[in-house]
């Protein structure tokens, strides 16, 4: 995996906490602002829906697949190694920058977990498939017509098998496409046949609503998103109001409360979540649920106030570090700009032409800027098509050379007066220095036999009265001291 796609990970990672939470709560609301099974549902499915969405969106954002430059490259260097002393060019970088680097880490755990919940998911859905493969036709015709009818009175308009399997112990919904209730064997002989009857309405309901779909969207998403408690409370949501859903379904059919409570609490102990359809009842509370209706309101989820409390804290604290945020991003973009000013400014302050300089500040990527010193080189190669660049080569060897040899009173060597006469002429063919001494002057006349542009013969001197080692230009009449001046 690319480090570009790690890093937008771990972030993404990182600011799930606060979005997962955020609709964990949005979730709470809805069970306290709806009492009707459905809205609570549609209201934690939504939920349950925009968390992936929220985690791709982030990825997305942070991603960023651009090839780092020489450039970028050195600043992430920069970063990493002032994240580490704690501090971003004297400011703090902000706990939740820190977090997102740390998260990196989490980032191969997070996928080992994903892949061994994704694995599990997959072996429990071929158990279902197995299931179906070893059950047999239900042998009594009554009931394949009384599951045909039920499927009618409840809309499920695509046909439905009735199976008998030794392997389950409760009526389960399998597949999708082609759905199937699988029942005990026996059942149909040991149970009334009126709570059966009752028992496969409740199956049909879970077809009918798509149910053994959307719960196989869930595990994806559980999956995806484990290592968030908000994922699997909402979810756990979910299939109670699900069953809900559904127990209501048989009860809009005109069963009595009391008969269907009594079929649902002959499950209680043996009960079985094999298929993905079937997952996720209490029977107890809904036992109570069917018999006392009342009961149906859900106190406020302590859950949820507890994830709004933590993602408060966390806006919070997000907002008290903008200002840290913003300093420190200051500093990466000034830090970002530095090596194009030193080049501009330093390297080839001499020898760039105005021209040239308005045309490089006019530029807005560094690879526009990379492509620029490029060409601005070649155009000065004496030899083009060869490995060497004979100027660029002397330039910097010049550069060295001031630096080391004319720096005086902390200046250094390339902004003096004949740091900046060596870069742009080169070394002087001859050199008559007279020291300081006494009350004499110290002084320095370079000689150049030829300068391009100005002449013959030419003479530069230089002059330092007060013996302080800092030698300034004489000015004459030759056009030399019109070169421009660095700024000290």
């Amino acid at each position: 995996m690319n480090t570009a796609l790690t890093t937008a990970l771990a972030g993404a990672l990182f600011h799930f906490l606060w979005e997962g939470a955020a609709l964990a709560l949005l979730t709470g609301l809805g069970l306290l602002l709806f009492r009707s099974p459905r809205a609570r549902y549609a209201a934690a499915c939504a939920a349950m829906f925009a968390m992936p969405v929220a985690f791709v969106v982030t990825t997305a954002i942070l991603y960023s697949p651009k090839p780092l430059t020489a450039n970028a490259i050195r600043l992430a260097q920069f970063s990493l190694a002032t994240a580490g002393a704690g501090s971003l060019l004297g400011q703090g970088l902000p706990w939740y920058v820190r977090v997102e680097q740390s998260m990196r880490i989490f980032v191969p755990f997070w996928l080992s977990g994903m892949a061994l919940l994704y694995l599990r998911s997959a072996a429990g859905w071929f158990t279902v498939r197995s299931l179906r493969h070893e059950a047999q036709a239900c042998a009594s015709p009554e009931w394949r017509d009384r599951t045909a009818a039920l499927a009618r009175r409840l809309g499920v308009g695509r046909a439905v098998s009735l199976l008998e399997c030794r392997r389950v112990d409760v009526p389960v919904v399998a597949g999708f496409l082609r759905p199937a209730i699988l029942l005990p064997v026996g059942c149909v002989t040991n149970m009334p046949a009126d709570q059966i009857e009752l028992l496969l309405a409740h199956e049909l309901a879970h077809i009918r609503r798509l149910d053994y779909l959307v719960n196989l969207a869930q595990k994806a998403i559980e999956g995806l998103l484990f290592y968030h408690p908000a994922v699997w409370w909402v979810s756990n949501v979910i299939r109670r109001e699900r069953e809900y859903c559904c127990d209501d379904a048989v009860l809009a059919l005109g069963s009595e409360p009391a008969r269907y409570a009594s079929a649902l609490a002959g499950l209680e102990h043996n009960r079985l979540a094999l298929a993905p359809g079937a997952n996720g009842g209490d029977l107890s509370s809904r036992v109570r649920r069917i018999l006392r209706p009342s009961a149906d309101a859900s106190p406020a989820p302590i859950f949820a106030v507890i994830l709004l409390a933590i993602s408060c804290a966390i806006v919070f604290a997000a907002v008290q570090q903008q200002d840290a945020s913003q300093s420190a991003k200051a500093a990466l973009q000034a830090e970002l700009a530095a090596p194009w000013d030193k080049w501009v400014k330093e390297d080839v302050a001499y020898i760039i032409t105005d021209a040239e300089r308005r045309a490089f500040r006019a530029l807005t990527t560094d690879a526009e800027r990379e492509q620029f010193i490029v060409q601005f080189w070649l155009r000065r190669d004496p030899t083009p098509g060869t490995p060497e660049n004979e100027f660029k080569e002397e330039h910097y060897r010049r550069i060295a050379y001031v630096n080391g040899r004319f720096a005086d009173n902390n200046v250094a060597g390339w902004k003096t007066d004949r740091g900046r006469i060596y870069i742009t002429f080169g070394p002087p063919d001859e050199i008559d220095s007279h020291p300081c001494t006494g009350a004499n002057t110290a002084k320095e006349t370079w000689r150049y036999r030829f300068i391009e542009g100005i002449g013959n013969n030419i003479l530069i001197e230089f002059d330092d009265p007060a013996c302080t080692g800092e030698y300034r230009m004489v000015p004459d009449p030759n056009g030399v001291a019109a070169t421009r001046s660095p700024q000290r």
